[in-house]
C-alpha cells in the first residue's frame, strides 16, 4: 500500500501561494478542466505540449531548509535552479549530476520532473538517485508526504524517485529534498583527437580502471574526459591518460555549454531542426559500437547516450537503437507524429496505467505530455 502519512519531514507550510495553487486545483478537478503545469518553462520544449489550463508554480518558491553538515537541502518546485545552485556552491556543495538548465527559468520542480542530467550522470547517477523526499499534489487534490530527508526513509512506493522524468503526469511537485554532495577538490579536463570507433573503445577501456572520470564527450574527431576528484588522483590520472590539458577557465565554460546545449554541437543542430530535421535522444549500452546512422552525432556519458540529428526516418532510429538494446527520444524536432518517447513493451505501459490510475484518475495534469493514451 502506498503510504501517504506525512514524512519525517515536514512538506510545505500552508501560505497564500500553496493554499491558492490547492484551490485551483480542486477548482478544475470539480469542473473537469485539464491542468497544464508550468515552472520556468525551460522544457516546454520536451516531450508534447501539455494541454489544458496553465497551472503556474514559481509562486511556490524558496529554499525551505538546508543542513550543509547532513549533505541535505529541501526547496520549493517554483525555486529558481540557479538560485539552489548559488546557495549550494556558497558552502562548497553542489548538484552533483549537473541539471541542465536550458534558460534562466529552470526550477527545482522542472530539474525533477523532467528527469534529465548533465555531462556527470555516468559517473554519478541521475535525479532519482538524489531525491530523498517529496510533496505533491495528486489529481484528487490531495497534498501528500513521501520519503523524508534521510535515504533509508522511503515506505510502500518509492513514489520520490517514481515523479522524477514522470514529466508532471502523476501530480503537481510542491517540494523536494535532495541529497547534495562536496564539490570535488580537484578537476582537470583532457583532449584526444580520435574517430568514434577509437574514443569508444577507450572510453570502454578507461572505465574498467581505477580512474576518477567525471564526464565525457565525442564530437567531430575530439574526445574532451574530465577527472575530479583529489588532487592526486585527478594529477596521477593525467600522467597516464596523456593528451592536451584544457585550461580550467575554458574547459568549465565548455562542460557548462554542453550541460545546457549551448555549445556548437547543439547550436548547430537547433538550426538543423529549425530546417526540419530531428534531434534525438539515444539511450544505448556504453559497449555498442558506432552507429551507422546519417546525420551529425555526439556521445556522452562514456557511449551510453549519443545525441544524432538527423533527417533519419523515426522507425529507423528506434529499431537500430532496439537491435543493440537501447531506445531513441525525440529531444527537439518540430515533426512528432511519431511519439517522442519510444512505445512502450506491454508491461511496461500497463504500469504506467495503473500508476496514472492511482495518482491522477481524472487525468486532471499535463494529458499527453507523454503518450497519448496518458
Amino acid at each position: 500500500m502506498t503510504d501517504t502519512r506525512p514524512a519525517a519531514a515536514p512538506g510545505p507550510a500552508a501560505d497564500p501561494a500553496l493554499d491558492r495553487l490547492l484551490d485551483q486545483i480542486r477548482s478544475a478537478l470539480a469542473a473537469r478542466t485539464a491542468l497544464a503545469i508550468r515552472g520556468g518553462g525551460s522544457k516546454a520544449f520536451y516531450g508534447e505540449a501539455a494541454q489544458g489550463q496553465a497551472l503556474e508554480l514559481r509562486p511556490l518558491s524558496g529554499i525551505s531548509s538546508y543542513e550543509p553538515s547532513e549533505l541535505v537541502v529541501t526547496a520549493r518546485a517554483g525555486t529558481p535552479l540557479a538560485e539552489l545552485e548559488a546557495a549550494l556552491a556558497a558552502q562548497g556543495q553542489c548538484l552533483p549530476f549537473e541539471p541542465p538548465h536550458f534558460g534562466d527559468g529552470a526550477t527545482v520542480g522542472g530539474m525533477v520532473a523532467a528527469g534529465l542530467a548533465g555531462p556527470a550522470r555516468a559517473s554519478v547517477g541521475g535525479v532519482r538517485d538524489y531525491v530523498l523526499g517529496a510533496t505533491m499534489i495528486n489529481g484528487r487534490g490531495e497534498l501528500l508526504s513521501f520519503g523524508g530527508q534521510v535515504m533509508k526513509n522511503v515506505a510502500g512506493y518509492d513514489v520520490c524517485r517514481l515523479l522524477a522524468g514522470s514529466m508532471g503526469v502523476l501530480g503537481v511537485i510542491a517540494e523536494v529534498s535532495l541529497k547534495v554532495l562536496p564539490q570535488p577538490p580537484a578537476t582537470a579536463t583532457l583532449r584526444f583527437e580520435l574517430d568514434q570507433a577509437t574514443a569508444l573503445m577507450k572510453l570502454n577501456q578507461w572505465g574498467g580502471r581505477p580512474l576518477p572520470l567525471s564526464a565525457s564527450a565525442w564530437w567531430d574527431g575530439m574526445l574532451v574526459l574530465r577527472l575530479a576528484g583529489a588532487r592526486a588522483a585527478v594529477d596521477a590520472a593525467c600522467k597516464t591518460l596523456g593528451g592536451e590539458a584544457i585550461e580550467p577557465t575554458l574547459a568549465a565554460s565548455f562542460w557548462a555549454g554542453l550541460r545546457d546545449q549551448r555549445d556548437e554541437f547543439f547550436l548547430g543542430a537547433l538550426k538543423a531542426v529549425e530546417g526540419g530535421a530531428t534531434l534525438w535522444r539515444l539511450s544505448l549500452p556504453q559497449t555498442t559500437p558506432p552507429l551507422a546512422l546519417s546525420g551529425e552525432q555526439l556521445v556522452e556519458w562514456g557511449g551510453a547516450q549519443r545525441w544524432l540529428c538527423t533527417s533519419t526516418p523515426a522507425p529507423t532510429l528506434r529499431d537500430a537503437s532496439a537491435a543493440v538494446g537501447g531506445h531513441a527520444v525525440i529531444f527537439r524536432g518540430a515533426d512528432k507524429s511519431a511519439g517522442v518517447f519510444a512505445p512502450l513493451p506491454p508491461t511496461q505501459e500497463r504500469i504506467q496505467r495503473q500508476l496514472k490510475q492511482a495518482f491522477d484518475p481524472e487525468g486532471l495534469f499535463n494529458r499527453g505530455r507523454m503518450y497519448p493514451w496518458m
